[in-house]
């Protein structure tokens, strides 16, 4: 399996690709395409022509929520003159705002369903021959039951959003799995113990994607870092919506890598 990051908060220098506060990552198991979010905009159809990859021979979307920084980009994916696969929890395109400002994807369920063939799936669904789509996440531990974010529309009124339909992918490899989130809303510590369940594979090579993790003294940081420290995974990609500090706190314990657009994995 090899990722190739097409949108994220970071740039490397003399690596001339755009960067905005958002995900999406080109991927490739066995002969079929994939892209795991689709950033804010168009950035990553444009680094996507940078990098030489052409998405017109994507086989299937798989958003993992309904935040706008990974499901913006919708309205730019370019024509393929056919249906393409989207792969997504089935509260993926309810509307979501903070306060007055709506935060989720700028198109709704029908209009989706005109370009791409949906496949909207609580449980969890194979998208390739090694990747899973985890469907919705078991919250299973107490230090991270988060707080909302904004609302939702759901039932005909306005609710707080749990980001119930947050999700990710596994990759099954010969050396354990390898996990790739969009902002673990469910938790990083759930989204793991949850993929180690459904796969049957208590190995973990590896984990690339934002943690949503910011205070750096928070009790969710400090169980976070012991459980990898834990887990001993050896490649860990904290991106996006980690802060430094997150990302500091976990690396004098664990080593992590850094991420920006041009980053290609091979797992």
């Amino acid at each position: 399996m090899k990722l190739t990051v097409l949108v994220d908060n970071n740039t490397y220098i003399d690596r001339y690709y755009l960067g905005e506060p958002a995900v999406s990552y080109f991927i490739e198991d066995e002969g079929t395409l994939l892209l795991f979010d689709l950033g804010y905009s168009d950035v990553y159809v444009k680094n996507a022509h940078k990098l030489g990859i052409d998405l017109t021979g994507v086989d299937a979307v798989v958003l993992s929520h309904g935040h706008d920084d990974h499901t913006g980009g919708l309205a730019a994916f370019p024509p393929v003159g056919r249906m393409v696969k989207l792969y997504a929890h089935p509260r993926v395109f309810e509307e979501k705002r903070s306060g007055q400002l709506a935060i989720c994807s700028p198109l709704r369920e029908e209009a989706a369903s005109e370009r791409f063939d949906l496949c909207l799936s609580r449980a969890p669904v194979a998208v390739s021959p090694n990747l899973t789509f985890l469907g919705e996440i078991e919250r299973t531990n107490g230090f991270e039951n988060q707080a909302p974010i904004g609302e939702c529309r759901c039932g005909g009124g306005w609710r707080p959003d749990y980001l119930l339909d947050d999700s990710v992918l596994v990759y099954q490899g010969a050396e354990g799995i390898s996990i790739i989130t969009g902002c673990s809303h469910a938790g990083i510590c759930n989204i793991i113990e949850y993929a180690k369940k459904v796969t049957g594979e208590q190995r973990v090579r590896g984990v690339i994607g934002g943690f949503h993790l910011f205070d750096e003294h928070s009790e969710q940081l400090a169980h976070t870092v012991e459980y990898l420290k834990r887990e001993r995974i050896p490649m860990l990609y904290p991106c996006h919506c980690t802060s430094f500090a997150a990302r500091a706190a976990i690396h004098r314990e664990i080593p992590v890598q850094e991420v920006g657009v041009g980053l290609t994995l091979t797992w």
